[in-house]
């Protein structure tokens, strides 16, 4: 018991020296430069236009990986809970399998991301289909080519 008490106390006093030391030394200098505050931008709702590359299928190891790139079109507004859905089907026009991918984070005006998606081999697969959501409406999607630009979009 004397024990702790005096181990108490010793902690005490080594807390007021530290601080009574570190009051008698210059104030610390000052950033150099402010770090500059994020901008919120508000989430698209309703309608979001969405550019997408061709999709690149690749089969390996007993997965199908599929790769495509999306751009978020509007230069104002963010969309939030992105979702890519790709369902594949037989011959018959049944589903077979498929993946989803969600963005975590909104995707903010203008940003181009890679989507990837993994989806196991079934010997039924013939055809694809892809599905964009978020969460506050629909997608429109528009094909881009492989720089990222939209075909017959006016350059500002």
């Amino acid at each position: 018991m004397l024990n702790s008490r005096w181990l108490a106390c010793a902690a005490g006093a080594m807390v007021l020296v530290a601080t009574t030391a570190g009051a008698g030394q210059a104030p610390a200098a000052a950033p150099a430069a402010p770090a500059a505050k994020s901008k919120f931008t508000p989430p698209v709702r309703g309608e979001a236009e969405l550019g997408f590359t061709r999709p690149a299928s690749k089969r390996a190891s007993g997965e199908v990986t599929t790769t495509i790139k999306v751009k978020n079109l509007s230069d104002r507004f963010a969309i939030v809970g992105l979702k890519v859905d790709e369902y594949w089907y037989d011959k018959g026009g049944n589903p077979v399998t498929g993946d989803t991918y969600r963005h975590k984070r909104p995707l903010q005006p203008l940003e181009t991301i890679e989507v990837v998606l993994h989806t196991p081999v079934n010997p039924k697969m013939d055809r694809n289909q892809y599905k964009f959501e978020h969460a506050n409406g629909t997608i429109k999607t528009v094909a881009m080519n492989d720089k990222g630009d939209v075909p017959g979009a006016k350059k500002k």
